[in-house]
């Protein structure tokens, strides 16, 4: 497959079908992407006891505070990665399907367009994960840590259930917005945007950046930074793409 898209980028290996198919085929489509989540977020309930292990590794030491406080803090444990965990696990497939809907009304060069936009895409989403987790986090619990000793706490023990939603909210936060090149990207590609655009306005987003990271992560200045510098580092990349784009080296 991948040699026809690059010798016959212009052609449609898939003759049209009637309405009817169309319906079927989304029909396939909505039952495979039910399924797939049904299964995957059943895969995280049970795997709960490990997740939980492993969301907990950047508290570090003061993982071992982290408790739960009500009879049902375990069932909400388990509904959180289950609805989250599932959501991530089955998005692959959940893209799979809807690939496997559009990809007989595309050309052979716009299938490997949106093939090559996925690859970088989750490339970006797993970086933004991983500054997230190994980075940011560690920050984040000693910073509220320190905000509870400065205004005199001393916490003994930690919620399980609101130490959960902060972890879930900042990986999914970074990761989704390291999309952002990824974005301008594309609205580039189809012209709606330039380099030369995206240079003057270079400063406002530096700007939007630094209010964005302190939008979305908690009020530590180091976290805020670990969001923001990448996010300035891949804006410029998304420069320098939109350029070589504009210059032919992209078709």
């Amino acid at each position: 497959m991948a040699i026809n898209l690059i010798k016959n980028p212009d052609e449609r290996n898939d003759p049209p079908r009637p309405l009817l198919e169309h319906l079927l085929a989304l029909r396939d489509m909505i039952v495979f992407g039910a399924v797939a989540w049904v299964i995957c977020a059943t895969i995280c309930a049970v795997c709960t006891p490990w997740i939980m292990a492993w969301l907990k590794s950047p508290a570090g030491e003061d993982g071992k505070l982290l408790q739960g406080l009500d009879l049902t803090s375990g069932v909400s444990a388990i509904i959180s990665i289950a609805g989250w965990g599932g959501t991530a696990l089955a998005f692959p497939f959940i893209i799979y399907a809807i690939l496997r809907f559009v990809f007989p009304a595309l050309t052979n060069r716009e299938k490997a367009v949106i093939l090559s936009i996925m690859m970088v895409g989750t490339m970006f989403f797993l970086g933004g994960v991983a500054i997230a987790y190994s980075k940011t986090l560690p920050m984040v619990v000693k910073a509220f840590q320190a905000i509870n000793r400065w205004v005199g706490f001393e916490m003994e023990i930690l919620r399980i259930e609101n130490y959960i939603s902060i972890v879930l909210k900042t990986i999914i936060a970074f990761g989704l917005v390291f999309q952002m090149p990824l974005v301008l990207f594309v609205l580039g590609w189809f012209g709606i945007l330039t380099s030369k655009t995206l240079r003057e306005k270079r400063r406002v987003a530096i700007v939007l950046a630094f209010f964005l990271a302190m939008f979305l992560t908690p009020p530590d200045p180091m976290s805020q930074i670990f969001m923001a510098v990448p996010l300035c580092v891949l804006y410029e990349i998304s420069i320098w793409a939109i350029w070589l784009k504009e210059k032919g080296s992209f078709k």
